[in-house]
């Protein structure tokens, strides 16, 4: 019985890093995208990662993807961050979890 509570729990505790790293990239596109509505243009991509790898400890800033693009006065970021096997800072699975934001520009220049 033991090895099924064991193996139960680390599936629980897979999940609950999934879950988790799916929060922290859709808070992680939000903090992008009010950032690099903020900024100007010439330097709205660069605030933009900024802001998005800001908030990230370093187990989920690595390897993470961050961008904003601008297209009929909309800011859209999106952020990619790979799903930590067990123990966050160690090895990976091989996909991406994304999350995605969007907001008016406030800078024109």
């Amino acid at each position: 019985m033991t090895p099924t509570i064991l193996i139960t729990l680390v599936l629980l505790w897979q999940c609950v890093l999934l879950g988790y790293t799916y929060t922290l990239a859709g808070n992680a596109a939000d903090e992008a995208v009010r950032a690099g509505t903020a900024a100007d243009r010439g330097i709205r991509d660069a605030a933009c990662r900024q802001a998005g790898l800001d908030k990230l400890s370093a187990a989920w800033r690595r390897g993470a993807e961050v961008g904003c693009e601008t297209s009929n006065g909309y800011v859209r970021a999106h952020v990619g961050l790979k799903v930590p096997v067990l123990f966050p800072g160690t090895i990976d699975f091989p996909f991406t979890v994304t999350g995605h934001a969007g907001a008016v520009e406030e800078a024109t220049n």
